[in-house]
């Protein structure tokens, strides 16, 4: 949030070319957010309500007495503003001794029309004889960004969905809010971050996916495998769907990484699962000898049971690390749980996956090759 500027999750930045206008349309956006069940509190700086005192010189005036420019500013910073003039040292300790009109002689402008001015000659006059003094209104800060003049509004939210939330606020702006020409607003906080986070995720994933996909194909030297691989391992990701639905998260950052972890252990253990049924096949293709379906089946579930007490290990292992993580509330919760529970609910379905789908596959990958005629032992097909 500190590099945006915007001290809230999600906030505004209005940009135009007057102050004022920026602070009424601020005001209006206000009162337009504060209707939405998702706003907490939605506040719009007051980027023109700062107050001012001007002391106006009157230079004819001044020059009668003898009085400079510098002379006036002179009084009115040590009159009014107060002065260093001296140092209280104590030990080690150094303690500046500064000198102003008491808060009496100064809290009002008839007052600080009195303030008293020496002259050259050695008279003192007020200052109301040579200048003016009075208040006015002006910007408190004057905030420039991409050369135009902006204005911040700060949204609190009491959900985490942002990008839900932005979505339903521009709709009702954009039916509420007439912008002047030359004015826009844009969305920021740590929904900018999560834009940004979003386009270098639509780049990742399929990377991820691509490369997953080429290490099974150099791994098995087969197409067919490793689509048997990749594709039932989407299946593993609906448990994670089923409990991030019952949790009440929506897609974030945070669940993606969740899914790519997922996606990866469970690629893992079907790759093992894989070479242990091919271990089995290969047992049973002694050269010379015809391999019917009845053996493929018979090897297929030969090696499913050989894996079955590692892979409920792995799944118990993983599930006994994460599920505490669904019940923490200390610092970084809010960002692990959503992690961990893609992973949770995946690792139910992905025991599933690897244990059931994956034989079944293989078994209908071996019988079509078998029918073809291209069954051959794993190792045949390596140095092939």
């Amino acid at each position: 949030m500190a590099l945006t500027g915007i001290k809230t999750p999600v906030g505004m930045k209005l940009q135009g070319t007057n102050l004022e206008q920026i602070q009424q349309l601020g005001s209006q956006i206000q009162q337009i957010l504060s209707g939405l069940p998702q706003v907490r509190s939605v506040f719009a700086e007051r980027v023109s309500q700062g107050f001012y005192i001007n002391v106006d010189v009157n230079r004819p005036e001044a020059a009668k007495y003898g009085l400079t420019i510098a002379d006036m500013q002179q009084a009115v910073e040590s009159g009014i503003g107060g002065m260093n003039v001296a140092e209280n040292i104590e030990g080690r300790r150094r303690y500046p001794i500064n000198v102003r009109y008491q808060r009496d002689f100064r809290d009002n402008v008839e007052e600080l029309s009195r303030v008293l001015i020496a002259t050259p000659s050695g008279a003192q006059i007020p200052i109301s004889e040579v200048a003016t003094v009075s208040f006015s209104r002006g910007p408190a800060m004057i905030r420039d960004e991409d050369g135009q003049l902006t204005g911040y509004i700060y949204i609190d939210l009491n959900t985490t969905d942002y990008g839900g939330f932005v979505d339903q606020a521009s709709n009702m702006l954009r039916q509420k809010l007439q912008l002047p020409a030359g004015y826009t607003y844009q969305w920021s906080g740590e929904y900018e971050f999560q834009l940004r986070a979003k386009k270098r995720l639509k780049l990742i994933l399929p990377v991820v996916f691509f490369v997953i996909f080429m290490l099974l194909y150099m791994v098995f030297h087969s197409l067919t495998e490793a689509m048997v691989l990749i594709f039932p391992t989407f299946y593993a990701m609906t448990g994670g769907l089923i409990l991030q639905w019952l949790l009440g998260y929506n897609f974030s950052v945070a669940v993606w990484v969740g899914y790519i972890a997922l996606f990866g252990i469970a690629v893992e253990t079907g790759v093992v699962m894989v070479v242990y049924l091919h271990e089995a096949l290969d047992r049973r293709l002694p050269a010379g000898d015809q391999v019917t379906e009845a053996d493929i089946e018979t090897a297929a579930i030969e090696g499913a049971v050989q894996r079955l007490r590692p892979k409920l290990m792995t799944v118990c292992a993983v599930l006994a690390s994460l599920i505490p993580i669904l019940w923490a509330s200390g610092i970084g919760s809010d960002v692990m749980k959503p992690i961990a529970a893609p992973m949770v609910g995946g690792m139910i379905t992905s025991t599933i996956h690897v244990l059931i789908l994956v034989p079944v596959f293989f078994v209908l990958m071996k019988e079509r090759a078998l029918r073809r005629g291209t069954l051959r032992p794993e190792a045949s097909n390596d140095e092939a």
